[in-house]
């Protein structure tokens, strides 16, 4: 049974850090949430440690830009873990192939060359990636779609059937299939990926809820704070992708109803119905630890 909570000092003392999403709990793309910075905030001055964990296809520098241009302020997180920054150790090491076809917008072009220091090294011991069309690629690196405001997964068919055709792997640095910007749903790379392996293609995942970025963000956290084994709480709105994945890690979870699952559980996104979470929950065979209409 998921216990439905009132705010994030309600588990005052009972973990070392959290694991917190981006979209949907500290901010809609628009704008920070007051309460949600608020709430970390009073986490971090009870001795807690804040990692930003995000299925942003970009490097960290990139998010904390945004973060920062988002009215975000840098008191309320400790450090920020990308799945870029897992995808590009994937891509740096290899995973499919030095020639790789890029499908994604002008704003992931940092992919490429925007490496975090545990990354950087590494980088320049690695052959270097070339950019290529598709027909000369070895690979795919799916950072997203080129516009997320006009185009949707059916714009890509064309491509990804050809790249099936090559036997391309499809590396993807977003497994979100959707995000809410304002009152406006866009699609993500995961969406493509997902079309990809529909046609018969191979994609591989970095993000939430897949094991590449947990073990990421353990490593950078462990740097941070000189713990070993913390204990740690995953809070996101993704039902398939924070809370699996952090069920998934065997960690404590946090679920965000009035996120991209808002209108499911009742008209007051703030206060969840618990009947219709719960029978969600069970039709979703997935149990988070914990549920919150908003973070705050």
């Amino acid at each position: 049974m998921t216990d439905i909570i009132r705010s994030l000092a309600d588990l005052a003392g009972r973990h070392d850090a959290v694991f917190c999403d981006l979209w949907g709990c500290l901010h809609n793309g628009k704008t920070a949430f007051p309460a949600a910075v608020a709430a970390l905030q009073g986490y971090r001055k009870a001795g807690g440690k804040v990692v930003l964990l995000t299925n942003a296809p970009r490097p960290m520098s990139s998010v904390i830009k945004q973060l920062d241009g988002l009215g975000a302020p840098r008191d309320c997180w400790d450090i920020v873990v990308t799945s870029g920054d897992a995808a590009q150790m994937g891509m740096l090491s290899g995973a499919v192939g030095q020639k790789v076809h890029h499908i994604g917008a002008p704003k992931d072009e940092v992919f490429f060359t925007d490496f975090a220091d545990d990354l950087a090294a590494y980088a320049a011991s690695q052959p270097p990636i070339q950019r290529v069309d598709l027909k000369d690629a070895e690979g795919i690196v799916c950072t997203g779609l080129r516009d997320d405001l006009t185009e949707t997964p059916d714009d890509y068919r064309a491509a990804l059937l050809l790249g099936k055709t090559l036997g391309l792997p499809m590396l993807c640095a977003n497994p979100d299939i959707v995000v809410d910007m304002g009152d406006k749903r866009l699609y993500c790379a995961g969406a493509l990926a997902q079309m990809y392996e529909a046609m018969g293609g191979t994609a591989l995942y970095f993000g939430k809820p897949h094991p590449p970025i947990y073990d990421l963000a353990r490593r950078r956290l462990a740097e941070l704070s000189g713990l070993s084994d913390p204990d740690i709480l995953c809070i996101g709105d993704g039902i398939f992708t924070d809370i699996q994945g952090g069920i998934g890690e065997g960690l404590d979870t946090l679920f965000i109803t009035g996120g991209l699952e808002a209108d499911r559980f009742g008209p007051d996104a703030e206060h969840p119905d618990s009947d219709l979470l719960q029978d969600w929950l069970a039709s979703q065979n997935l149990s988070p630890s914990f549920a919150m209409g908003r973070l705050r």
